[in-house]
Order: structure tokens, then C-alpha cells, then sequence
């Protein structure tokens, strides 16, 4: 008998993390189903498709901090490659007679893709596809028309899904913290606690012994936005933590500018102790002997720091209406779990001192569901078998229970 078809929307606009979260939800899910992944921004070069899922790349885009949609195919005007998106989309959900449609972030955010993905979600809904929402555990909160937006999504949510799905443990955040519509929900909202890639699922393999000298390791997710930290950081480590024995590597991440990369690898040119590197296989085992850990406050490093355990400093990003990290850090830090410092302060005199106070902090252990991928597909199999269920035949009678 062959698997159900489930058609994988992901968008990945201003970072990786959304890429990352989706790539382990595919793969867990196919397991159960056959996986066809929508992939709309840029795939960087390494990232391992996970097994048994299906990519299809539509013409990239993006977004710029200030929410202005981009096309990275300089072939392409954005506009040209949405209506190509669209037709593409709803011939390939046509083509696969999609028994699922599992769309990342939207109505709850991506509402610039909205000409693409409601015609895709109409379709689906009127084929008799079962629709499916997946969020991280925060939400942006702070637009200027906040109010209006939530509402608009509420609707939207009534309107076109049959699920959604919280990818957070709801003790650490629940949605109706970052989400206020007029309209309540009426589509059942499900808890599946945090995501992890199926390669950091499993224990923390042993690891070589720390380095001689406390090393910190500094990363900016994808990179497209973390410049400005990976300057203050490498500046840090000129003006003081050289001199004080401290060890730096820089985890660049794969869509850091050009510019910004030659400018790094400058100034490690002749630097003892400090190291900047695009990327490193696993940062997992990275930040496992790692002295301490310096980074943004995305969903996938924040859980990677709290599954080791290495003392962390945070600096959310918080440019335009971007206020998810600066929530999830601000939660951790009451929880004593990691520090946190504000982006407009973080310069390499304050990144220079932080770092040494962050030596000896000694985290917190916050004990978080991270079964979160296992649990979506057994959740969406669990929706999909009833939804596909035939109905009761009216000429079997139903038995009652009796008292």
C-alpha cells in the first residue's frame, strides 16, 4: 500500500533556522509519508537533504530587514518569481493529489507570500486535503499594526487549516503569549515540543578533551545578519582576550556577505588564538568543549547551547520588528539558563568583558521537551488516518455502553 503524500512548505527568509527546523520535520515525517519539500529560499552548499524527502526549489526569495520582499535569482524580479512560484506550486500539488499540505510560519508570519500560498491552501483545502500549520515556539509581536495582523491571521487560520502545530515545550512558551487576535482560534492547536535535528536527537556523543586554553565559539546562525556580532567579536578578542589566554574560533555561517568574510579572515591573519571558519560540521560538538559560547538567540543554536550545557552569552537579533529572540532570551535568562546582552551594546569593549565574566557563570540546567520532531509526524498521521477515515455506514447500528 503506498505512503500518503505530504507537500512541505518552507520559506526561509532573513536566516537558516527555519531551513533547519524544516529539514528534521521532513525527514521524521518521512517515515510515515512521502515527503515533496517546497524549498523557496537559498539551499546553501553542505546542508544534507534528509533521507527519503523530495526537494523541489522554487526561484528564490527572500526578505530584506525591513519586510521588502527580494529575488535572489538576479534573473527574476521578485514579482515574476511569485507568479512563477504559484503555478508551479498548485500544478505540483495537482500532480501529487497532496493528501497533506504542511506549511511553515504562515498565517502567523510570511503574509508577503500570501498570493502564493492561499490559492495553494484553497486548492488543497477543496481537494479535501488535510492543512496543516507549523509554528516555532514565539512569535514576532511587535509590528506596528500588531493588533490587525494577529486578526488578519486568526481568520486566515479558520479559514484554511485543520491544525497547528507549536513545535515548543508549552511549559517554556504556549501561542497565545505572542499571538492576541479579536477573533479566537477555532483550529485545535497541538504542543509538540522543541525540534532537534535527527543528527543531535541522540546523546551527546563523547567528545575530545577541551583545548589547553578556554576557547569561546562564536556563531551568527546562517550569517546573513550576524556581521556586526562577528566584528564586535573578533575586536574583543584584539583588545582583550588575547592577552588574557582566551581562544576564540568564528563560525561565520554560510550566507555571511563577502566583504564581511574577507574582512574577518583579516583580522585572524596573524592573530594567535583567533580562528573564523564559514562553518564546522557539527556545532553541537563545537560548543561541547568549548569554554563558552557566544551567539544570537535563534531557535536552533539556543537549543543547541542548552543540550550541552556551556555557558552562553546572547546577543538576540532585534533589528526592524524582529522581537522573537530577544523574548526567548529574556524567558532563558529569568530561568538562569544563559546571559544575555542587548545587540546595540555589544562592541568589542562590552563583548570583551561580558566574555570574561561569562568564564565563570555556571548555567542553570532547564529540562525542555525535544522530542518535537517524532512527535509532528505521529500528530500528523494521527490527523491525516482520522480525516481519511469513511464515515460510520448508517445501516450498522452503534452500539451503546451500557450502565
Amino acid at each position: 500500500m503506498s505512503r500518503p503524500t505530504l507537500l512541505f512548505y518552507c520559506q526561509h527568509s532573513l536566516g537558516l533556522g527555519h531551513l533547519v527546523r524544516s529539514f528534521a520535520l521532513a525527514g521524521a515525517l518521512a517515515e510515515r509519508f512521502r515527503v515533496v519539500l517546497l524549498n523557496g529560499g537559498r539551499l546553501p552548499r553542505g546542508l544534507p537533504v534528509p533521507a527519503g524527502v523530495e526537494v523541489e526549489s522554487l526561484p528564490p526569495l527572500g526578505m530584506e530587514i525591513d519586510g521588502t520582499l527580494v529575488s535572489r535569482d538576479g534573473r527574476r524580479t521578485a514579482e515574476r518569481a511569485l507568479e512563477l512560484r504559484r503555478e508551479r506550486m498548485l500544478a505540483l500539488r495537482a500532480e501529487l493529489r497532496a493528501d497533506v499540505v504542511f506549511v511553515e510560519l504562515f498565517p502567523f508570519g510570511r503574509n508577503k507570500f500570501a498570493s502564493e500560498l492561499v490559492p495553494l491552501l484553497e486548492a488543497a483545502r477543496e481537494a479535501g486535503a488535510l492543512n496543516v500549520c507549523s509554528l516555532r515556539d514565539i512569535l514576532v509581536g511587535s509590528r506596528p499594526n500588531q493588533a490587525k495582523f494577529d486578526e488578519r491571521a486568526s481568520v486566515r487560520a479558520n479559514a484554511l487549516f485543520d491544525a497547528i502545530l507549536v513545535h515548543a515545550d508549552p511549559r517554556f512558551a504556549r501561542l497565545e503569549e505572542s499571538f492576541n487576535p479579536a477573533t479566537p482560534l477555532r483550529v485545535p492547536v497541538h504542543y509538540t515540543g522543541f525540534v532537534v535535528p535527527a543528527d543531535r536527537e541522540r546523546a551527546l556523543a563523547p567528545t575530545p578533551a577541551p583545548p589547553s586554553r578556554p576557547r569561546v565559539v562564536v556563531s551568527a546562525g546562517g550569517g546573513a545578519y550576524g556581521a556586526p556580532l562577528l566584528r564586535a567579536a573578533a575586536e574583543a578578542h584584539r583588545l582583550e582576550l588575547a592577552g588574557a589566554g582566551i581562544d576564540m574560533r568564528i563560525v561565520a555561517g554560510p550566507f555571511v556577505g563577502e566583504d564581511d568574510w574577507h574582512a574577518l579572515r583579516e583580522a585572524a591573519r596573524g592573530q594567535r588564538g583567533l580562528e573564523v571558519r564559514r562553518s564546522v560540521p557539527d556545532l553541537t560538538a563545537e560548543l561541547s568543549v568549548a569554554a563558552a559560547s557566544v551567539s544570537q538567540c535563534g531557535y536552533n543554536t539556543t537549543l543547541d547551547v542548552l543540550r550541552t550545557g556551556v555557558p552562553a552569552l546572547v546577543v538576540p537579533f532585534a533589528e526592524g520588528n524582529e522581537d522573537e529572540q530577544t523574548k526567548r532570551a529574556e524567558r532563558l535568562e529569568r530561568l538562569g539558563a544563559l546571559r544575555v546582552l542587548p545587540a546595540d551594546r555589544a562592541d568589542g569593549p562590552a563583548l570583551a568583558a561580558e566574555i570574561k565574566r561569562l568564564l565563570a557563570f555556571r548555567p542553570a540546567r532547564v529540562t525542555l521537551d525535544l522530542d518535537g520532531a517524532r512527535n509532528t509526524a505521529l500528530t500528523v498521521a494521527n490527523l491525516h488516518a482520522r480525516a481519511a477515515a469513511p464515515p460510520p455506514s448508517p445501516e450498522r447500528p452503534v452500539l451503546g455502553v451500557a450502565s
